[in-house]
């Protein structure tokens, strides 16, 4: 038993470094040559000085943050196995009484700010991956620079064209290819590194604490470019439910962070045997031998393109958990993979992520001009994660107070810096990932509270239902053939769309469901407490269907199986009748009035609840209703 465990164990590290670790192990591509450019690297000078901090700070940067922070403090802040800012936010919101309504008020903002975050790093993750591979070329011969564009924007292309077709048969590469990458990092570091051993040393802190106090306030901006090096971190943390945490932390102990560590100090030796190579070429490229390069080309941009998917995967998962969580308008969901419900592909998504991407690389051009965009948003989303760790281990752990702090305090202080360091390069492009991140937020914000208030606009016209179970009683009320089933989003009252249906058809269907579908806040619901039914009288059902954030609803299957103690429901005769609203911006609601026209914008986007839960469109009815927010 043990032995299939440590086989199932290793093949989960082996599918984590593929999914998990792509973004950060392709950070050597470009990650220390921005850090020297950025710091004033000086061919002329003292190379030693001038080496030793970044690579010590880098060290220190993946041990700290990497492996400390992700992998052995917040591996365990799960909810249910699960990890990333929503688990942090159920957690936060799981210990009742422990922080007021207002301050869980600020949580859910933090948490839609670091979410939108993401979407930034998404759009420039693919753009400057793949150009910092393709970017080899120009080391083959120089006259090939003028196709890295091209050719970077068709892997691009393809990259987003296939996610319609499913990740399943892809992903089974992802491993085996991965490693490969990750021994070849290691190889290549060793191969240079025999040529000066004396580069081991930059592993020490003091160099890197030297490094920025000699830099003074332009330490702050090295901050920044070192800050390439954990890209990826927030990865480790979203996916630990895929993976669990001992497979995770295999591959990252094991193969990710001796290979990291090998290459970057590999790349140091290069450069204090040829200073030249950090501003006329690649350190990276230039580690191989020369018959090796068109093959460590094609392995890096197989790699880059496998970094890229994991994050195209990461945004459609964020997307889904925010839709289902009501923070964004319901949005097309096609599931790749019958058999694993979360292999989804989510079309405007992916469509916008294509546009950005391309538009990023032509707009930037090379990866070092990206280099300045990327960063922020990584970095403040790590911040915002620190705060949410800090009060999950005070007040919903228990941990003291100091205990609590200490970690997080080191932390900030270090994810801080790479905040400042991200934004002294606003005008170079960090403004990007933040204009996205803004843009963002106030639409999931606009959302939120646009949906409370059409809630209280819909419930001023609810009814009790024992109103209309009295009429049924008295036989008032005409019974047809067939079921029927009104979708609401109370669990109170008679649904609009009934009270809709009977003053214009002047009759019942003889089997009567209300149904609501809740999405909680913890990731997975059981299945004994999937549903709950409540019976008012005779074949007059409520059915409350309940679902994590994380899971894909089955609802026409799952309601018939709720119904199955009760009646008899034959699926063939279901009509499912949804309210589609038509909403005016008169109303009372306390939201500005462009963010009003912004919410029925919106609100035109999002698929009906019907559509959404991928009910059978010829038992679907939608009835009109004016309301005005």
């Amino acid at each position: 038993m043990s032995e299939h465990k440590s086989s199932s164990s290793w093949a989960l590290a082996l599918a984590a470094l593929g999914v998990v670790y792509g973004d950060i192990g392709t950070s050597p591509l470009y990650a220390l040559k921005e850090s020297l450019v950025h710091s004033g690297f000086d061919p002329s000078g003292d190379v030693a000085a001038q080496v030793f901090g970044p690579i010590s700070l880098m060290f220190w940067s993946l041990t700290l943050m990497a492996a400390v922070k992700y992998l052995l403090l917040l591996s365990h802040a799960t909810n249910q196995g699960e990890g990333g800012m929503f688990a942090l936010l159920s957690l936060l919101r799981s210990k009742k009484n422990a922080f007021s309504p207002k301050t869980i008020s600020v949580f859910v903002l933090f948490t839609l700010f670091g979410g939108a975050l993401l979407y930034g790093d998404g759009m420039i993750t693919p753009a400057i991956s793949v150009l910092s591979a393709v970017e080899g070329l120009g080391e083959l011969n120089h006259s090939l620079t003028q196709y890295v564009l091209p050719i970077a924007s068709v892997i691009i292309l393809g990259l987003f064209m296939v996610q319609r077709q499913g990740t399943a048969k892809i992903g089974v590469s992802f491993g085996p290819v991965m490693i490969l990458w990750f021994f070849t990092l290691a190889g290549l570091g060793l191969y240079r590194l025999v040529d000066r051993p004396e580069i081991i040393a930059a592993l020490s802190p003091h160099h890197g604490l030297y490094y920025l106090t000699h830099h003074g306030l332009h330490g702050i901006v090295i901050m920044g470019m070192v800050l390439l090096a954990v890209t990826g971190c927030e990865a480790m943390y979203a996916d630990i439910g895929h993976f669990g945490r001992g497979a995770m932390q295999k591959a990252w102990f094991y193969l990710a962070y001796p290979a990291l560590t090998l290459n970057y100090l590999g790349q140091g030796a290069l450069i204090l045997n040829n200073p030249e190579s950090v501003v006329k070429g690649s350190p990276f490229y230039r580690m191989a031998p020369e018959w090796m390069l068109i093959p460590l080309i094609l392995l890096a941009t197989m790699a880059t393109i496998i970094a890229s998917q994991a994050m195209i995967t990461g945004v459609y998962s964020l997307t889904q958990q925010a839709v289902q969580l009501g923070y964004l308008p319901r949005l097309k969901i096609v599931h790749t993979n019958p058999d694993i419900r979360g292999q989804i592909y989510m079309p405007q998504v992916n469509f916008l992520l294509m546009a950005c991407c391309l538009a990023l690389v032509w707009t930037f051009g090379s990866s070092s001009r990206l280099a300045s965009a990327y960063g922020f948003s990584v970095a403040m989303g790590m911040l915002l994660t620190t705060a949410l760790f800090f009060f999950v281990a005070w007040r919903v752990w228990g941990w003291p107070f100091w205990k609590a702090l200490l970690p997080a305090f080191v932390f900030a202080v270090i994810e801080s810096t790479y905040v400042v360091g991200s934004l002294s390069k606003f005008f170079d492009g960090a403004w990007f990932p933040l204009v996205v991140a803004i843009f963002l937020w106030i639409v999931m914000k606009t959302w939120t509270d646009g949906r409370a208030i059409l809630f209280q606009a819909m419930q001023r016209g609810r009814l009790p239902v024992q109103h209309l179970i009295d009429e049924i009683q008295k036989d008032r009320i005409i019974r047809v053939p067939g079921a029927a089933v009104f979708m609401s989003a109370s669990a109170d009252g008679l649904p609009l769309a009934l009270l809709h249906h009977l003053k214009h058809n002047k009759a019942l269907h003889k089997q009567v469901i209300l149904l609501t579908v809740r999405f909680e806040d913890t990731p997975y619901i059981r299945d004994e407490t999937r549903h709950e039914v409540e019976q008012f009288c005779v074949e007059f059902y409520r059915v409350v269907l309940r679902y994590g954030f994380a899971e894909s609803p089955e609802v026409f299957d799952d309601l018939v199986q709720a119904l199955d103690e009760k009646t008899k429901i034959k699926k063939g005769s279901i009509t499912f009748y949804q309210s589609r609203e038509i909403l005016l911006t008169n109303g009372p609601g306390k939201m500005a009035a462009w963010r009003k026209r912004l919410f029925v914008t919106l609100s035109r986007l999002s698929r009906p609840a019907t559509g959404y839960f991928d009910l059978p469109p010829r038992q679907v009815c939608e009835l009109g209703i004016q309301l005005e927010v």
